[in-house]
């Protein structure tokens, strides 16, 4: 028997045992691998540090490098993350619906945990505990994929995670890490549907592609996010410039950032002078249609002519690219040809372009006067989350402890038959 398969066979017979565990044996647990993580932290860091290595000699960008390194504090953050995974409300047996019907049966929609979840993810260790953690308080095993720049790391936190599960005595097999940086073990893994429930890869557009076009398993995406600040006729310049700043600077590497301000010709002349020389000074590079290099004359140096190729790029990085609308409706016919449905904006105090926006924007979270940056479940007060969704089904939008259910009817009589 292949590897792949045994390893799903395993979770399989782990997820059976999850789904009665009671929510004070899941929080045990995850309070237990906090705890690990906090006592072997020097572990983790060594092993982290073999990851650094390596992505500099692979010349990885300044982005994912940050999203690549693990400190003391996100260490912490991560074990902070589980204890707040466990003060959670859990999910599973939460009667959603239900009612009797004329005959007597009495039914109830109950959420139940899918059963095996397999996360795809590329260079960030910290998914590998944010993915056990969910996987775990929902009652669903998790089968770990991490990027091959990461894999000291995650071979590590994998290790100290399943060290806990025996500890809290619950199966160890819960959370599995599949470890070849080779494409065809995930190929594999993408085949087996008697086993494996769903997909969740975390990544950009390439990783989501491929998994859609391999995967014989739903996947759920949570990937890429090449997200827009429309900043309208109607707007407030220093706030405008504010979101803008925020909403590329803050953190540019990961999803929420935004890749593309579009700005209406009727604010360009006041706006764009000075977002640009705010830009500049924080070391963005912008990529700017002929209208927007129009208006800023030759002052910068890191302006270059922007084309197709830019508005479809998720820089994930200090780069940033520009165009000069002449209308809400251009903005937001831009945004369905280039966006990828995660996260867009408006800046602008006028209701009817706000409305106009909101409606038809065709976006997992959609903004008004405010940073695409918000796009977090933490943010939301939805807590933990293994991604955001930027599809339609089975949810959209921040994936958090409810969206990694599923739901069953319990029906209950007393001897009715059907005629």
């Amino acid at each position: 028997m292949k590897q792949i398969e045994r390893l799903c066979i395993k979770a399989t017979a782990a997820s059976r045992a999850l789904a009665s565990l009671p929510a004070e044996d899941k929080n045990r647990a995850l309070c237990e691998i906090a705890a690990a993580l906090e006592r072997r932290s020097s572990e983790i860091l060594r092993e982290n540090r073999d990851d650094i290595k390596d992505g500099k000699k692979a010349k990885l960008s300044d982005a994912l490098m940050d999203r690549l390194m693990l400190d003391e504090d996100r260490i912490g953050d991560m074990a902070q993350g589980l204890r707040d995974i466990a003060a959670l409300p859990d999910p599973v047996g939460e009667v959603v619906d239900g009612w009797r019907i004329p005959n007597g049966l009495e039914i109830r929609k109950v959420r139940v945990p899918f059963g095996v979840v397999a996360v795809i993810y590329e260079a960030r260790p910290n998914v590998t505990v944010d993915a056990a953690g969910l996987g775990l308080k929902t009652g669903n095993a998790v089968i770990l994929r991490g990027g091959s720049a990461s894999l000291h790391s995650i071979r590590m936190l994998t290790e100290i995670i399943s060290g806990a599960l025996i500890d809290a005595g619950l199966p160890e097999d819960a959370v599995q890490l599949v470890e070849s940086r080779e494409r065809a073990p995930l190929k594999q893994l993408l085949q087996m549907k008697e086993y494996v429930d769903l997909i969740i890869p975390r990544g950009g557009e390439a990783l989501k592609e491929f998994l859609v076009k391999n995967s014989k398993i739903p996947v759920i995406y949570a990937a890429g996010g090449n997200c827009h600040v429309f900043v309208d006729a109607g707007a407030d310049v220093q706030e405008a410039v504010d979101i803008t700043i925020n909403a590329k600077v803050q953190r540019p590497g990961v999803c929420n950032a935004a890749e593309t301000l579009l700005v209406h010709e009727q604010i360009a002349g006041d706006f764009l002078p000075v977002v640009v020389k705010e830009l500049t000074r924080r070391k963005v590079k912008l990529y700017m249609d002929a209208g927007a290099r129009k208006l800023i004359g030759k002052r910068f140096k890191s302006v270059e002519d922007a084309t197709d190729e830019h508005y479809a790029t998720e820089f994930l990085d200090l780069a940033m690219a520009v165009k000069v609308v002449g209308s809400v409706d251009e903005a937001i016919e831009h945004i369905a040809r280039f966006g990828t449905g995660h996260s867009e904006a408006i800046v602008t105090n006028d209701l009817e372009s706000s409305r106009k926006f909101t409606a038809q924007v065709d976006a997992a979270c959609v903004y008004v006067n405010a940073s695409t940056r918000f796009t977090d479940g933490g943010q939301f007060g939805l807590g933990a989350e293994i991604g955001i969704s930027t599809q339609k089904l089975h949810a959209r939008g921040p994936l958090g402890l409810r969206e990694l259910t599923s739901v069953k009817y319990v029906i209950a009589g007393d001897g009715q038959i059907r005629t």
